[in-house]
Parts: structure tokens; sequence; C-alpha cells
């Protein structure tokens, strides 16, 4: 099986967020989709490790953002390589509360939703979600949303080991990963002064690919 193949699948890249017991939390994703217009549904995928998944879990509802193509890597980054359990990812950022009480990062994006879970689905490593839309709005008439082949392409981006997409050494066998975060430099060397971008420890935290 060529695992390659994958890489053909279109994607977009957006932002899932919900609140619980007072604690805020998101997680970059690349599987949302409608799945129904009426009644309006959408589907997203989490890994059962996601901080977020569980407070989906316990307050029963989500936000969902479409990632503009002009989005700053320093919002994916802060969403996508460190988890809620350590840091509190919306702190000081530009931020809205939909309806139901979730946060969503305002700026970078060109669309939001307001969810209520109504099924699961486990399906081994990551948990489906449905959820019935009870608010959309566009946020950005012109910015055209990001693409996950764009997130690539023109940002240079990596994949997460906990999204749905990740595949271990395929295609990217060359660099190194953060410990700690997950992030990839794709490099044949790795400086001895290098200091991870996103959760800021140093080469020692980081293992060859």
């Amino acid at each position: 099986m060529d695992s390659k193949a994958f890489f053909k699948l279109n994607y977009g890249v957006y932002i899932v967020s919900s609140s619980a017991d007072g604690k805020n939390g998101g997680c970059v994703i690349n599987t949302m989709a409608q799945v129904t217009s009426s009644p309006a549904r959408l589907s997203i995928a989490l890994n059962k490790n996601n901080h977020t998944l569980k407070l989906i879990e316990t307050s029963g509802t989500f936000s969902g953002v479409v990632l503009s193509d002009d989005v700053e890597m320093d919002l994916i980054k802060r969403f996508g390589f460190q988890s809620g359990r350590d840091v509190n990812k919306y702190d000081g950022l530009p931020q809205g509360r939909d309806g139901l009480h979730n946060p969503y990062p305002t700026q970078g994006v060109c669309a939001r939703f307001a969810c209520r879970v109504i099924s699961t689905l486990d399906v081994g490593t990551h948990v489906i979600i449905i959820g019935e839309v009870e608010e959309a709005e566009v946020m950005d008439e012109k910015t055209p949303g990001l693409t996950y082949s764009d997130y690539h392409v023109k940002k240079n981006g990596s994949t997460p080991p906990n999204a749905p997409s990740y595949q271990e050494n395929a295609g990217r066998t060359v660099g190194y990963r953060c410990s700690v975060c997950g992030y990839i430099l794709e490099s044949d060397t790795l400086p001895d002064d290098f200091i991870c971008p996103v959760c800021g420890k140093d080469a020692s935290y980081f293992v060859k690919l």
C-alpha cells in the first residue's frame, strides 16, 4: 500500500475549541466537514490524547473556525504543537465567545461555527464527533480558507503526531522532532544552540527522525 496516496485527499485547516469546568482549550485539526445540510451538521475527528476532546466530552459542545490562507503560523503553533494540559492557549489571544459559551480565535479566521454534539464514534486512535450547527458566521469575505496542502507548501508546516493524517516516516525521514511538543525541524543537522520555536526547549530535547 502506498501511504502517499492519502496525501492526495483534500483538507482544510481548522481550530476546534470548547470550554468546561472553567477551562478553555482548543486544537488544530484538518478533519472538519459538513455531513448534512438540513439539519446542518459537521463532523470532526480528534485524537484520544487531545485535551480538547475531554473538554468537548464534558461540555457537549464545541466551536470550529476555518483558518484563513493568510493566518500567522504562530496561531497554528499555539494550538497545534502544545497541550492544553500545560498551557492556556487562549491566554492573551484575541477571541470571541459563541452562544454555547465556547471560545474561538478571531484573527486569521474566515468562518466560524458553534455546534452541539449529537453523536460520537470511536475509530481507534481517534473519536469522530458529529455536531449540529447552532451558529455559523463568515468572518472574512475576501480571504480563502487555508488548505492543508498550502499549509505544508507555503508555510512549511509539519503534521503533529495526534493529527489523523499523521504518518510516521511517510515522506519525511530527515529531521529532528521535539520530544515535548512534537515540532519537527526538517534539517540534516541540529545546531547545538537550537531552541524549539514552539515550546522553547533546547536541542537536548530533540530526537532524530
